[in-house]
């Protein structure tokens, strides 16, 4: 193959890149199939994988070690709390050592499972796959349905088939080329599903009903179809179960089209047309919208607007007024309850109120740092709401909240069968003050008997983009590093909405330095407080928050003693020159688009992880990629290793380790999934010295 360097020049400026060959011409077909990669480009990527084993090889008692201890917090048995729907529960459920989990239902009534029927055996499914993954499943409305999504490759083109749950038997109907979500009708006989496009898009909105035959030039009439390339489709559902929803959403602002779910084959209808910067999100409430807004409201309203006129600003009612820097991110309509969560200061809460009497109240859980979510189930005449909580000491919580009467009932605790103590861990929250003197919220836990020093090893995580918010969730898997004399600290860096949409604006497009400049101001203040000392931090991010690592470390490596970037989106101005790629044009709004604006194309340039490698003291490094990855092509982070190599110190690590048979998530199995943990973590004791230690607070083996 041709291994020119390819040349480029673009307003005014030149470029040359010489690993530009790693991208295989026929990537499509690679990533539908890792089989049809290359020859030259699989060496290449093998040969780097060999590397990575002769390193962390020889550390194979203690990666067999951390796996054991890994798996020895997960339940074999696991399982979800049953959530109800008419006369039945639904649930997941792990049997001892299953990869992958049962779909079941019992009888609503029943306290237990003598009366449990299993719908589908996900393990059995991915029986001599080398990949596999329920991407989702769903009943029909009648019960006697199940439709799920299977991911075969990892590439995230799925199938949906379809289940009798009468008899067993899994129907011929079977949907192919599937992108995303689906939603049944009120019919229980009609389902809407999304299809992708050439280009691997979610574009098109699909009507099937059971028995119809599909396939080849027959997939069903499309319902809806997206014009524009830069917008992504989803499908919902409103609670009361009377309209299906299809969502167009770009980064910024998106448009819903509605369907009464009684009359799946009406046209679909737009609520409020798509704006610039305008978001929103829909429910029904007797003859009136609830809409979740942006619209003269920076962190989010909720009003209410009549069924047949939502676009009509003039006619809606503030239900929930704005405030802010008090995003309000998650809006659930149930007859009788009026339920929102909010989110400030990167602590989350959740309140609620009759719509009779409109007295708002506060769920407690506390002031701690935490993680807290809804659950929308399946019923919308109750008095029930789910919520899901933990912190980063505190394993996840489910709790069923009684609204009417003011109570709450644990329903379960994520069991930790090798044993855990809250106790035995502490939290808290400190800030850092930015360059431009904003503060930036860290979240940290450490063992309770640590007293942090210049010498500690701290591995600070951070993501900073889309407006996806970093929680203080509980990870059983952090427990490996913590008990090894590690602090972690979560940066709550601008790009997310940890402290409103103003968060959000501020890192992102022309704004996104700021994301670097608040990951590096967290490292040097979490120094400053005597958390860890200069070169004892280690950074970790994943997709674009492995973009966070690439610019940081070029920007000040010197904090860092080590590295970990997971499918890091690194060369990002090649992808955004590129709009024949998946994301591309869908991403102009978060990055810039530097096809048309020399502006863009030159921050980018500034600050993008490939461009701006050179000789540097950069920290040791461990990369993954997966050679499915339809998100962070697999050649994001084979070429950025490839430049690395080129003024690498010899005294540090750099470790590629691509997945030859996966994607994004890497393995799809819980277990699976286990074994790329624990090479992330070998990787980090072996640097640090502390390969030796055994926990819980051992640093017999730490260097210094």
């Amino acid at each position: 193959m041709d291994k020119a360097p390819v040349k480029d020049r673009r307003h005014g400026h030149r470029r040359e890149d010489p690993w530009a060959w790693l991208r295989d011409p026929e990537w499509r077909e690679a990533m539908a199939d890792p089989a049809h990669l290359h020859p030259e480009i699989r060496a290449w990527l093998e040969t780097e994988n060999r590397h990575t084993e002769r390193v962390l090889g020889p550390l194979q008692p203690l990666h067999e070690r951390l796996v054991a201890e890994l798996r020895g917090r997960l339940a074999e048995d696991d399982r979800g709390v049953p959530l109800p729907d008419g006369p039945w529960a639904y649930y997941w459920r792990f049997r001892p050592g299953a990869e992958h989990s049962l779909i079941c239902r019992r009888p609503r009534e029943d306290a237990d499972d003598r009366r449990e029927q299993v719908l589908l055996d996900a393990d059995a499914r991915a029986d001599g796959c080398s990949y596999y993954d329920l991407a989702a499943w769903g009943h029909s409305p009648d019960h006697r349905y199940l439709a799920f999504s299977e991911d075969l490759t990892g590439s995230e083109t799925l199938q949906i088939r379809f289940l009798d749950t009468e008899t067993g038997e899994l129907l011929p109907d079977c949907l192919e080329n599937v992108r995303g979500d689906f939603e049944w009708a009120a019919d229980s006989r009609t389902l809407l599903w999304i299809e992708g496009d050439e280009e691997h898009r979610p574009r098109r909105v699909r009507r099937h009903r059971l028995g119809e035959d599909v396939g080849g030039d027959r997939p069903g009439p499309v319902v809806y179809e997206e014009a524009d390339p830069g917008y992504f489709l989803s499908l919902g559902r409103t609670q009361s179960g009377r309209f299906l929803l299809i969502d167009c959403h770009g980064h910024g602002s998106n448009e819903q089209w509605v369907i009464p779910a009684g009359d799946p084959d009406q046209p679909p209808r737009c609520l409020i047309p798509r704006a610039p910067e305008q978001e929103y999100a829909a429910l029904d409430h007797d003859q009136r919208w609830i809409l979740l807004t942006n619209c003269e409201a920076e962190d989010f309203r909720i009003v209410a607007a009549p069924l047949d006129a939502p676009a009509d600003t003039g006619r809606w009612t503030d239900l929930v007024p704005h405030r802010p820097g008090r995003l309000i991110r998650d809006l659930h309509v149930l007859q009788d309850w009026l339920i929102w969560s909010e989110m400030a200061d990167a602590q989350p809460a959740i309140y609620y109120r009759p719509w009779a009497d409109g007295a708002t109240r506060r769920l407690d859980f506390g002031d701690e740092p935490c993680d807290l979510g809804l659950v929308a189930g399946y019923e919308y005449r109750t008095d029930t709401l789910r919520t899901v909580w933990s912190s980063l000491t505190t394993p996840t919580e489910v709790h069923d909240h009684d609204l009417r009467e003011a109570s709450r009932v644990l329903r379960k605790r994520q069991p930790i069968p090798s044993g855990h103590d809250p106790a035995a861990y502490t939290a808290n929250r400190t800030y850092a003050t930015a360059p431009d003197g904003e503060r930036v919220p860290i979240s940290l836990v450490h063992r309770a008997d640590l007293q942090p020093d210049p010498g500690t090893p701290l591995l600070l995580y951070a993501y900073g983009a889309y407006g996806m918010t970093s929680e203080a969730a509980f990870s059983p898997h952090r427990l490996s590093l913590l008990d090894r004399g590690f602090v972690f600290a979560i940066a709550h860096v601008r790009g997310g909405k940890e402290r409103g949409q103003r968060w959000y604006r501020q890192g992102r497009r022309e704004h996104k330095q700021n994301t670097f400049s608040d990951t590096i101001a967290c490292a040097e203040a979490l120094i400053d407080q005597g958390y860890t000392g200069a070169g004892r931090l280690a950074l970790f991010g994943g997709s674009a928050g492995g973009l966070l690592v690439g610019a940081v470390l070029n920007q000040r490596p010197e904090l860092f003693h080590a590295a970990v970037a997971a499918v890091p989106f690194v060369d990002v101005l090649n992808t955004m020159l590129d709009p024949s790629l998946p994301l591309t044009p869908p991403e102009w709004p978060e990055w810039g688009n530097p096809v048309e604006d020399e502006a863009a194309y030159h921050r980018i340039l500034s600050w993008s992880p490939y461009d701006n490698v050179a000789p540097r003291r950069y920290p040791h490094l461990l990369v993954t990629a997966g050679v499915s990855d339809p998100r962070v092509t697999y050649w994001e982070p084979a070429k950025w290793v490839a430049r690395l190599r080129e003024v690498w110190p010899q005294d540090r690590l750099l470790l590629l380790d691509t997945n030859m048979s996966a994607g994004h998530g890497g393995p799809g199995g819980r277990f699976e999934y286990l074994q790329e943990v624990a090479r992330r973590y070998v990787f980090l004791l072996h640097v640090y010295g502390l390969a030796e230690a055994e926990g819980p607070y051992d640093t017999q083996g730490q260097d210094g």
